[in-house]
């Protein structure tokens, strides 16, 4: 009976056993479940939200993208060539530099301009190539121009020149703009370049003149001849390999040819003299202009004969002086075949701006002749790179240590692309 008793209380607290672990093993489970549901919620939700997020993104992706076919049913991108004049000075040349940043240019205000108006989409300012755009003339680090032109496509939007300037520094500004042909290059259009370059004439002085005080020095007329004679010397088509750098003699690109060039009358402005050389070129090599005008001033200072020109263009090298970029400015630039083309088809226009000669005319005299007669008055340029005119060998051939220098100021001049 004992035995008896004994196992139905052992089957009895067996099946208590059971039961309570059945009880925990189906807690354990509800709280498995609970969780696996609650990663559930949580993983649906985040989906959820991700696609929320790409359905907003590619619903804002769809309306500018109808707003952009819509700018452009409204304004539908033709090809124009603006008319640009900037001052120089802070800047590294007129060229962007693709992935340099801290050298600013020219070209790199007038995207962002031409983006925040609304002439160009966005993703046009990392690849120009999509808007064709093309400058005349790439001007180096400080050069300033009153006649640059460019060529690209925009969106002809109402007030387009206004909205430009709007978005660009007063130092730069577009003054026109014209219809051109679908296949019209800026660069490869232009048949001719005029530069200026303003200088103190104190330039022409002796060499041994006291460069104390540039205020007082006046320009003899015998010597103004004399520095026309040799600036004439420069007509015609000549190899100046010697007024670059890393151009061998042989390289028949080096032969430019020079319609003219010449100094004008000097006068008066901030209590200085100073006097304005011209000249006109098919096109300019880096450097090509100011080296040009190095060459005269170091010759009729006396550290040069003048037989050094004819010799600079042979085949030897000559150790030939850079002046300072300051005073140097695009003035023009010339599209004589296009014109004589296109011109009178009585769809385009001819691209000479005679209408904007006045605006051309304020905005030098407003940025581009106080920088240059300002900053020269204060800095000295001309007259600290004319210290540097005795250690220039003129007599001997130069060596290949000279061209290096040279080579090493120009990789110092990042932006600087060409005259």
């Amino acid at each position: 009976m004992f035995k008896i008793q004994t196992l139905l209380s052992a089957l009895i607290n067996r099946r208590r056993t059971l039961e309570r672990s059945g009880g925990l093993y189906n807690f354990l489970c509800m709280m498995s479940e609970g969780f696996r549901d609650e990663q559930t919620a949580k993983k649906r939700s985040n989906e959820e939200n991700e696609d929320s997020a790409e359905r907003a993104q590619d619903a804002k992706r769809i309306k500018a993208e109808g707003e952009q076919a819509e700018d452009e049913k409204k304004y539908p991108k033709k090809k124009v060539a603006l008319l640009l004049a900037y001052s120089g000075k802070g800047y590294y040349g007129m060229q962007r530099n693709p992935g340099t940043t801290q050298f600013r240019t020219i070209e790199d205000d007038l995207v962002t301009a031409l983006i925040k108006s609304g002439c160009i989409p966005e993703n046009h300012g990392d690849e120009m190539k999509k808007m064709s755009f093309q400058r005349c003339a790439r001007t180096d680090k400080g050069v300033s121009a009153a006649g640059q032109v460019v060529s690209l496509k925009v969106r002809l939007i109402e007030d387009i020149i206004e909205k430009i300037n709007g978005h660009l520094p007063p130092q730069i500004k577009v003054l026109g703009l014209k219809r051109v042909t679908q296949s019209f290059n800026s660069k490869n259009n232009c048949d001719a370049r005029t530069y200026s370059y303003m200088l103190p004439t104190v330039a022409f002085s002796p060499k041994d003149y006291d460069t104390g005080n540039i205020a007082a020095f006046r320009l003899e007329p015998e010597t103004l001849q004399r520095a026309n004679r040799l600036f004439a010397l420069y007509k015609g088509t000549h190899n100046f390999h010697n007024f670059t750098s890393q151009k061998a003699p042989s390289d028949p690109s080096a032969r430019r040819y020079i319609t003219e060039m010449s100094c004008g009358e000097p006068f008066i402005n901030n209590n200085t003299e100073f006097a304005v050389i011209t000249v006109r070129g098919q096109s300019f090599m880096m450097h090509q202009i100011r080296k040009m005008i190095g060459l005269v001033i170091a010759v009729i200072k006396g550290y040069a004969k003048e037989e050094v020109l004819e010799r600079s263009w042979g085949q030897e090298k000559v150790d030939v002086p850079k002046a300072p970029g300051l005073g140097l400015v695009l003035e023009r630039v010339h599209f004589d075949r296009y014109n004589k083309r296109f011109g009178g088809d009585g769809l385009h226009e001819r691209l000479e701006w005679e209408s904007e000669v006045e605006a051309i005319k304020a905005f030098k005299e407003a940025h581009i002749y106080p920088t240059i007669v300002e900053t020269e008055c204060q800095e000295g340029s001309m007259v600290s790179w004319m210290s540097t005119l005795p250690v220039h060998d003129f007599e001997e051939t130069a060596t290949v240590t000279q061209d290096n220098k040279d080579q090493k100021q120009d990789n110092a001049d990042v932006g600087n692309n060409a005259d």
